[in-house]
């Protein structure tokens, strides 16, 4: 597929505008359809299992338009945030970087850190190299095949050494250009998974948590799920400090 057609094939649904996907910037957000995970309290659900061009009533736009807007509103957005979905997994991500970096914007990268190949590509390369990665880690790597349905390319990969070389790769940033996040989700995040999860990282990682929202969740069983309690919540990020001073709910 050539690069025009690659930049005018729907790809994704744009937020015009965000002030709080980009710390430090107002941005718009290109959610790119598409991932290699089926996390099950995912609530971007009907967007990352998305196949056709147009379904589940989402309108899909091009990275066209992306750049389009982007062009149209320079004087106003400074950033882009492309997320998705797993946004690795599309072609079109090098491209739409590299094009918008050439207009002024900065770029914030979110990955699920399952693609290490492509993660290296772009950040190693000066014309594509993000200013700002957000990388996911859902749980401790034992229990992401227990617990997080993966794609067929992934079955038979380490899901810990996966994790390992993309944290590797993005703590090549400045500590201040990239964060780790984990959403607390009962069951699937407790203190034993915080451990796992911390010695993955530097001891310098900025670590952000988020509390989970039971609703519209992929599997629906989720949507049952009593989230933690504040005091339950403060207890676990907590105890990720003691491994990971720079952690944080927000």
């Amino acid at each position: 597929m050539t690069d025009d057609e690659l930049l005018t094939k729907p790809a994704g649904v744009l937020i015009k505008t965000t002030l709080v996907d980009f710390p430090g910037c107002v941005a718009a957000t290109f959610f790119l359809k598409g991932c290699n995970l089926r996390c099950p309290y995912c609530y971007n659900w009907e967007l990352v299992s998305a196949e056709s061009e147009n379904q589940n009533n989402i309108q899909f736009v091009s990275c066209a338009a992306v750049l389009e807007h982007l062009y149209k509103r320079k004087n106003v957005i400074e950033g882009l945030v492309i997320s998705g979905g797993e946004p690795l997994l599309n072609p079109v991500t090098p491209l739409l970087i590299k094009k918008a970096k050439s207009l002024g914007i900065k770029i914030k990268l979110d990955t699920n850190g399952t693609l290490p190949d492509a993660l290296e590509s772009i950040v190693k390369n000066p014309e594509t190299t993000p200013d700002f990665i957000a990388m996911d880690i859902k749980t401790s790597p034992e229990k992401y095949k227990e617990k997080i349905n993966t794609a067929e390319n992934l079955k038979d990969k380490d899901i810990e050494k996966l994790l390992e070389r993309s944290v590797k790769i993005i703590s090549t940033l400045s500590d201040k250009n990239y964060e780790i996040r984990t959403v607390l989700v009962p069951h699937l995040v407790e203190k034993e998974d915080i451990k796992k999860i911390a010695e993955l990282l530097p001891e310098n990682a900025a670590w952000r948590f988020a509390q989970f929202r039971n609703e519209n969740c992929l599997d629906p069983s989720y949507n049952d799920i009593i989230p933690y309690t504040d005091s339950e919540l403060s207890e676990l990020v907590d105890f990720a400090k003691t491994l990971i001073k720079d952690s944080v709910l927000r």
